[in-house]
This record gives structure tokens, sequence and C-alpha cells, in this order.
């Protein structure tokens, strides 16, 4: 369990910097749009992104 905990985690990593690395001026402009949203927005679609993400997750378990 562990180890596949750590992989996911890496994995994450990997995408942010990818972004990052690959998008900075599209990542800084998202950031700043976002800075302009409402907490409670921002937590809807870190939900929706969870649920989204269980649900796949299940998928291709």
């Amino acid at each position: 369990m562990p180890h596949d905990f750590y992989a996911a985690l890496s994995l994450v990593l990997v995408i942010e910097g990818l972004v990052l690395f690959a998008a900075p001026n599209g990542w800084q402009s998202v950031m700043r749009e976002a800075s302009k949203m409402e907490p409670r927005t921002l937590r809807v679609f870190g939900a929706v992104a969870i649920g989204i993400g269980l649900v796949a997750l299940q998928l291709v378990h």
C-alpha cells in the first residue's frame, strides 16, 4: 500500500512539474483568475476533481 501511494504522489508531482515547465505563462494566468474566484467555488471545483479522480481510479483498478 505505501508503495502505491508514493508512486501516485510521484506521478502527481511529475504532472504538475510538466505543466509548470511546458506552460508557465498559462499557469500564471490560471492562478490569477483563480485568485479572483470565491473560496466556495474553488472548493466545489476541488470536490468535483476528487470525485472524478476516485471514479477514474475505480475504473482503472
